[in-house]
């Protein structure tokens, strides 16, 4: 059996957000699947996604500390600045962590980790909403 869906993600201030429970409150169809793969697609060139920690926030702030540096702002190489000076950074952040995810379901539920969750990394300082695709394969 295949579902699809499109979900929207409410407009985050930069940084990284834990954002599993509102993914999961959008698609209560997951308890359908009693196995299967959920995949997930960011549509988006200036935010990503990923899995890591759920608990500790402090992991989500060094993220953002980390990726800062990593992709800095106002760097004089930089040629595509036509939207502001996180513009570029948001795009090689976006790259750099991706915009995709698959994850197992067990039982009608993400087969994540205990520590697990999915975040959403808002690279621009007005993103707006998220739009993401979840695709679902399973029986």
């Amino acid at each position: 059996m295949w579902f699809q869906k499109q979900i929207t993600l409410t407009a985050k201030p930069r940084g990284f957000h834990l954002v599993t429970d509102e993914i999961l409150k959008q698609i209560p169809e997951l308890s359908n699947f009693s196995i299967g793969l959920m995949h997930v697609f960011l549509q988006h060139t200036s935010a990503s996604i990923t899995i890591n920690e759920n608990a500790d926030p402090s992991v989500r702030q060094d993220f953002e500390s980390y990726f800062n540096k990593t992709a800095a702002e106002n760097e004089p190489y930089y040629v595509h600045t036509y939207e502001g000076s996180d513009d570029m950074p948001a795009h090689l952040k976006s790259s750099l962590l991706g915009c995709e995810l698959s994850i197992p379901i067990s039982d009608g539920q993400l087969a994540v980790g205990m520590w697990q969750g999915i975040y959403l990394g808002e690279h621009r300082n007005h993103g707006g909403q998220r739009h993401m695709v979840i695709t679902i394969q399973g029986e």
